[in-house]
């Protein structure tokens, strides 16, 4: 079991470095976005399947832009990722994640929150002009640092003549996107009791 948590602290700890060292790259190397400027890195162009691009983008919202730009989600979120933590780690220690999938999903989920709430704790101290406010006005100012955009110019809708683009997301929005996956297999794994009662009918 030690052994176990061990594997799991060291992928929390590998996806949530993955996530910061990505997302400071970008912070350093990408203009900041503006109402007339976005600051953008075509990767795959002209492709009729799918397109990809590297830019930076302030996400003060949730996952894959949720939120984003209204007065309440600095806030808001930021509660909502501190239960999570709390939460998640109440469920572990009461082994309600028993299996293998379960625990990576868990690890997944906890590096995601972990990431995107190191940002809104930290990114608005880097903001232009954050030395001459105070520290809960910078704490406030916080946002998630959004990068990886892709859209796919064959799902065209009404919204979307050219084809759909997915809202910019992280490396953190990727593992709790995974996580959920994991959850949705795990689902259909049988239950700990139903592996029991099977044994017992062996016997």
């Amino acid at each position: 079991m030690k052994r176990v948590t061990l594997y799991l602290i060291l992928l929390i700890a590998l996806l949530y470095i993955l996530d910061q060292v990505s997302k400071w790259y970008i912070v350093f190397h990408y203009n900041m976005p503006t109402p007339y400027y976005l600051d953008v890195t075509p990767v795959i162009t002209d492709s009729s399947i799918l397109n990809f691009s590297i830019l930076r983008i302030h996400n003060t919202g949730v996952a894959f832009g949720m939120g984003n730009g209204t007065a309440w989600a600095p806030f808001f979120f930021l509660g909502v990722q501190v239960v999570a933590l709390v939460v998640l780690t109440v469920l572990y220690r009461r082994n309600f994640f028993y299996n293998r999938t379960l625990k990576v999903a868990w690890a997944c989920i906890m590096a995601g929150v972990l990431g995107n709430m190191t940002d809104r704790l930290t990114q608005g101290f880097f903001l232009p002009g954050a030395e001459n406010k105070g520290f809960f006005a910078n704490l406030i100012n916080g946002y998630v640092v959004d990068f990886l955009d892709f859209s796919f110019p064959w799902l065209t809708t009404e919204m979307f003549p050219n084809g759909y683009h997915w809202p910019a997301f992280n490396v953190a929005d990727s593992c709790v996107c995974i996580a959920a996956g994991l959850f949705l297999i795990a689902s259909f794994m049988p239950q700990p009791e139903a592996e029991e009662k099977a044994e017992e009918k062996k016997d």
